[in-house]
């Protein structure tokens, strides 16, 4: 039994599971260019974390340091249940904590491991190497090719993320428009692109020329429009079930919508009688396993479209309480689970960023994840969150 504290300071106990989750390997995806995996139709992503390395002797204005092998290593976890792996996004600490030097290091060892085990992979490309200086729209220009050009050369695909220097230097839609338009012409291959909302990175407020999100969505589909064969998909991150269900039935019949709706995953991806969205999510990171095998119910012979809904209808709280706001701290949720299920040995992050949540949140996470069967070794998940508890001072039974 543990006690575990919640928002309002009572105490509740919670007595944890003993039944391990028990998921099947789902083979490794297969890496034709254009994407695709081993979960058949649907191209199914998750954005996973970087473990951070608790031995180094760093200051908070020290680049991150990593713990490579341990982060190759849950890469290598996500590929074995048939997963692809999105590189170096937001979900990995992009722009915070993350700086590009390690980003691109992440990159590299990412995509040469992805290519050792037949894994699929998508990378981030940004801007971020220009810091929080004011640049010019050349300027935003040359740094997206600097990182287009090193993911293109590791032979990864790349994901165009909405850059905030681009959102500080454009004058309206037609920066955006020319500054893509640029980018896909320079683009080898087809390319993902990204509409990262503001609640999860307030400094993209007004992204695409306009706060108003119809006339963003207009400039968005435009930028589609003008070069369809240099997209092979969009990641749509805005929390809007219904927005995305209208951009998707806007696109052009090559143009993928990947979702990025950690709030309303299970019905974007089940789809209607007018298509589905892949998936490209934060929450997969931690769900790997138990996505992946509703996925593949979805998607197995005569496809068992309830299985699936049972299986991840059940995780949606779960979600919705990591990502609660503030929105971009969900990477402390993220990485504390994977520390209770045992993927790293420590709850440790990149900025020190473990600091964000409450204990009080992270305790719900914790209840929330082992009412779901999250834990392969449920007794050892409650062991670290009892002793996470203990240190903080709550006494347990």
């Amino acid at each position: 039994m543990l006690r575990l504290p919640g928002a309002d300071g009572t105490l509740t106990e919670h007595r944890p599971r003993t039944e391990p989750a028990a998921f099947t390997a789902g083979g490794h995806p297969r890496t034709e260019s254009g994407g695709g995996s081993a979960l058949a139709a649907r191209t199914v992503f998750s954005a996973a974390h970087v473990v951070a390395d608790p031995y180094a002797d760093i200051s908070p204005d020290d680049p991150a340091a990593v713990d490579w092998d341990a982060t190759l290593a849950f890469r290598r976890h996500l590929w074995s249940h048939g997963l692809g792996v999105a590189e170096a996004m937001d979900t990995a600490q992009r722009g915070m904590g993350l700086d590009w030097a390690g980003a691109a290091e992440l990159i590299r060892r990412s995509a040469a491991e992805a290519k050792a085990v037949g894994g699929l992979v998508a990378c981030g490309v940004g801007t971020d190497q220009l810091g929080a200086r004011p640049a010019s729209l050349a300027e935003v220009k040359a740094a997206y090719e600097e990182q287009l050009a090193l993911v293109e050369e590791t032979g990864a695909q790349a994901i165009l993320m909405a850059s905030r220097a681009l959102a500080v230097a454009a004058r309206g839609p037609e920066d955006y428009l020319e500054v893509y338009r640029h980018l896909l012409a320079q683009a080898s291959r087809p390319v993902i692109l990204h509409w990262l909302g503001p609640m999860f990175d307030p400094a993209l407020e007004g992204y695409w020329g306009s706060s108003d999100l119809d006339a963003a969505t207009e400039t968005f589909l435009a930028v589609i429009a003008a070069n369809p064969a240099k997209v092979d998909g969009i990641k749509v991150s805005l929390l809007e079930a219904q927005r995305e269900i209208d951009i998707r039935r806007r696109l052009p019949g090559t143009v993928r919508c990947y979702t990025g709706d950690d709030f309303n995953y299970p019905e974007l991806i089940a789809g209607d009688e007018q298509g589905f969205s892949h998936a490209l999510l934060g929450i997969f990171d931690p769900l790997g396993p138990l996505a992946a095998e509703a996925v593949r119910a979805l998607e197995a012979d005569g496809g068992d479209p309830k299985r699936f809904r049972g299986l991840l209808d059940p995780t949606v709280p779960l979600s919705r309480h990591l990502f609660t706001a503030p929105t971009r701290f969900y990477k402390t949720g993220v990485v504390f689970l994977a520390w209770l299920a045992g993927h790293q040995e420590h709850f440790r992050m990149v900025g020190g960023l473990e600091s964000a949540r409450s204990l009080p949140h992270l305790a719900r996470a914790y209840e929330l994840a082992d009412g779901v069967g999250l834990f392969a070794d449920p007794g050892r998940a409650a062991a670290r969150m009892r002793a996470l508890l203990e240190i903080n001072g709550v006494e347990q039974p």
